[in-house]
């Protein structure tokens, strides 16, 4: 039977049928429905766990107790991930185990554009890159195999666009691997990775790599495709399909096992063809390591490092470089729509994270920010936020702030996910360091970025099941932090007095900004209205960004500005325009028929 999936289905089918016992990961775009499809399968344990390393780790605990494992993540979660990766690949383990990157050419939803191949040069273990989404269900089968034969984990690299894209694919049975509960093998001198032991596992790592090398030849998916031996192409992934279409009668060498590289291979392609190039997306990965092998093989010369390698780029620059002649304009040209409108994101009506980024901008306080939905506090109306790198670095960088002595008010401010995810160390540091900063902790009591996925302040796990809620003030307070408050999100007054309290603290200080994702929970009022005739134009409310908060065709008179008027079936009722207004214009609309 075949079926048609995205490429996260996909994996997730493969895991299943791979006879996957244990799944882990956290949630992050490209990769989030990779885990959420494997719940489906209650074959197969799945949680989200707290952070990328813990998920890692756990996974790394059902391979060791000969448990077939999973764990998935996007290309910054590596980062995270990376302590734990290396080890593994230094103990190996006792049942397969895939590692699955989810990387972000274009930064759709990055703040990078890493390439995640690298990782596997450095930690020294195979790397497996699908090209569409029967090879990303195939590859995991394949890859827990590869892991068991040579005692290592696997990573598995797929795109955003392997992620997101649907293909047919050819389903088949589950494999029952090891499905008795065995002992736990005692071998401190292969699982215990201290320097002592660690040392002497060095030389089998690099014995390891010799012989996958070797596999590597004769690997399945790794296919020499000889056509016009005037040009030919080495590519991989989604890239090698957009090149097939720019090319199609160019001879390809099209690698899937691209780590280590099959170098055997590669020298009998070259062999075959007059002229080899590489295309490949972001870093020049394999154009490297074919060049090390005293093979010309341009690729970033004519490729751009940067961005998708989408097709049209391709045909644009393969035209510059004189590989197509001008005339072979074919239906890869990108046509840019013109005259659309430009729109910034926005957080949704009846945002819990609005009246907050509101109150900031008004008090003019420096903010460092985290990864969430209130990213988007960054752009106006509220341009509120004023640095952003990683998961948790909002709390370490405002106590960088504190130390250095800036004259500035600031604040940081972490989402409750990111904040069970890598706020919970830097708060430690604050306490223990005599720190001042103010932590603005939203609690909107889910991880709302990535598809409202469940964290430890929630109180349900990925299977349904119910589980402990962990409490976000008592966990705070008994970290030290003495000067805690929770407000509601929705009293505009109360939230600013919150900040202002919290920032008059002679130490650190911890705001609990308290209600639900309008997704999980939160009630729906009635719509909002303006009455046009007591509404000045003043345009305060539009400063709250809110969709629903429209311009009017009618102008007010004396201000020459327009007028305020409410979508109604976009308004939340939330209440925050009508708090906001100084006129009284606006009001609940109990009748929204």
């Amino acid at each position: 039977m075949k079926a048609l999936l995205f490429g996260n289905e996909a994996i997730a089918r493969g895991a299943y049928e791979g006879g996957v016992q244990v799944a882990t990961g956290y949630p992050g775009t490209p990769s989030s429905e990779i885990l959420e499809n494997i719940s489906a399968y209650k074959e197969i344990y799945s949680e989200w766990s707290t952070n990328e390393k813990v998920a890692m780790d756990v996974a790394i605990g059902a391979a060791y107790a000969g448990r077939r494992a999973i764990v998935t993540m996007k290309s910054v979660g590596m980062n995270v991930a990376a302590d734990s990766i290396f080890y593994v690949v230094y103990t190996g383990l006792e049942a397969g185990l895939v590692i699955v990157t989810a990387d972000d050419p274009g930064m759709f939803s990055s703040q990078n554009e890493q390439d995640n191949r690298h990782y596997a040069k450095m930690a020294k273990m195979p790397l497996l890159e699908p090209a569409d989404s029967q090879e990303a269900k195939d590859l995991v089968i394949l890859g827990l195999e590869v892991s068991e034969k040579f005692d290592t984990p696997v990573l598995l690299r797929t795109t955003m666009r392997i992620s997101h894209s649907k293909s047919a694919v050819k389903l088949g049975e589950r494999i029952e691997v090891g499905s008795e509960a065995k002992p736990f093998v005692r071998n401190p001198h292969k699982y215990v990775c201290t320097a002592l032991w660690a040392r002497a596992r060095h030389p089998v790592v690099e014995q390891r790599m010799k012989q996958l090398a070797e596999y590597a030849e004769t690997f399945p998916y790794n296919r020499l495709e000889l056509r016009d031996r005037s040009l030919g192409i080495v590519s991989s992934g989604a890239v090698y399909q957009y090149a097939r279409e720019v090319f199609p009668e160019a001879s390809f060498l099209k690698l899937t096992m691209t780590y280590p590289l099959p170098r055997q291979l590669v020298r009998r392609f070259a062999e075959e063809v007059a002229r080899v190039i590489v295309i490949e997306e972001l870093d020049p990965f394999l154009e490297e390591e074919i060049s090390l092998m005293g093979i010309r093989t341009p690729g970033k010369a004519i490729f751009p490092p940067v961005g998708e390698l989408l097709p049209h780029t391709i045909e644009e620059r393969a035209i510059e470089a004189g590989l197509l002649p001008n005339a072979r304009a074919i239906a890869t040209h990108h046509v840019t729509p013109l005259n659309l409108p430009e729109r910034s994101p926005v957080l949704c009506p009846g945002c819990p994270h609005r009246s907050v980024f509101y109150v900031l901008k008004k008090l003019n306080v420096v903010v460092t920010g985290d990864i969430g939905c209130y990213n988007l506090g960054a752009l106006p109306p509220f341009s509120a936020t004023h640095t952003m790198g990683c998961m948790g670095a909002s709390i370490g960088v405002a106590h960088g702030l504190d130390k250095a002595g800036i004259p500035d008010e600031f604040v940081a401010v972490i989402g409750d996910s990111t904040f069970f995810h890598a706020g919970i160390p830097p708060l430690l540091n604050i306490v223990h360091n005599k720190g001042k900063s103010t932590v603005i902790l939203l609690d909107n009591r889910t991880t709302a970025m990535t598809g409202h996925q469940d964290h430890p302040g929630t109180n349900t796990t990925l299977m349904g099941e119910e589980t402990e809620e962990v409490g976000l003030e008592p966990l705070v307070r008994a970290m030290g932090v003495k000067e805690v408050r929770v407000v509601d999100p929705w009293n505009l007054d109360e939230v600013e007095r919150g900040i202002r309290n919290c920032l008059d603290h002679d130490g650190p200080a911890v705001l609990i900004v308290s209600g639900p994702c309008v997704f999980v929970g939160a009630e729906r009022g009635p719509a909002y209205e303006v009455d046009s005739d007591m509404c000045n134009g003043c345009g305060l409310c539009f400063r709250l960004g809110c969709p629903a908060i429209v311009q009017s065709e009618e102008m007010d008179l004396k201000r020459k500005r327009p007028k305020a008027e409410i979508d109604k079936v976009l308004c939340f009722g939330c209440d925050l325009c009508a708090q906001l207004c100084p006129c009284d214009a606006i009001r609940a609309n109990d009748d929204t028929s």
